[in-house]
């Protein structure tokens, strides 16, 4: 039984997933940011008791197939940005790798995308891509074209402005005072810096 879960967004993710799933005895066949697949099928019950544990954890069990989308635009856009897994072929553009990978119009994913979020999918991508230069930053391990060429920048000034209309601040000024917190992968794209 394939189940979709909100929040898994990292490897820690699904190592406390499988974890929990081994505690209330219920088999895996595959897990992967975002779902796993059950040896068997599950009772009401069942369900009901990982639901719980989900939540326990910091997760949910998703059941709409709206929200179960969108939860995957996310994640396919968090494995090609924050982990740079390198599905995405780089002559590929977001959009056409979202449509290809959920069989859906990207007119389409993008409406759902900004009706369920408040955000479009863009933006989703461009606070992922300044959160990743954020990480880089801290650790002070690559040049600013590096970053650019990495997260599929034209230059590193386009990605130096994109960085500063995010965060008000140049990622050298970030550097310096390293005064804006980093978020939690599942936080990123909220609102609030």
């Amino acid at each position: 039984m394939k189940l979709y879960i909100k929040n898994m967004v990292c490897d820690r993710c699904i190592k406390v997933v499988r974890e929990e799933f081994d505690k209330i005895n219920i088999g895996l066949k595959h897990i992967e940011l975002g779902e796993v697949d059950t040896e068997s099928e599950l009772n009401e019950a069942k369900i009901s008791e990982v639901r719980q544990m989900l939540q326990t954890n910091g997760f949910e069990l998703l059941d709409d197939k709206r929200a179960t989308l969108v939860e995957n635009i996310r994640t396919l856009i968090i494995e090609e940005v924050q982990y740079l897994k390198g599905h995405k072929p780089a002559s590929l553009n977001f959009s056409d790798y979202l449509s290809q990978k959920t069989g859906y119009e990207y007119s389409y994913l993008s409406n759902l995308f900004s009706s369920e979020t408040g955000q479009t999918i863009e933006q989703y991508i461009i606070a992922q891509k300044v959160e990743k230069v954020k990480e880089w930053l801290s650790y002070n391990e690559l040049s600013l074209s590096e970053m650019a060429w990495r997260l599929s920048y034209s230059s590193a000034a386009h990605l130096s402005n994109q960085f500063k209309k995010v965060t008000g601040l140049t990622p050298g000024e970030f550097k310096k005072t390293n005064m804006l917190p980093r978020k939690t992968l599942d936080r990123v794209g909220e609102t609030k810096i």
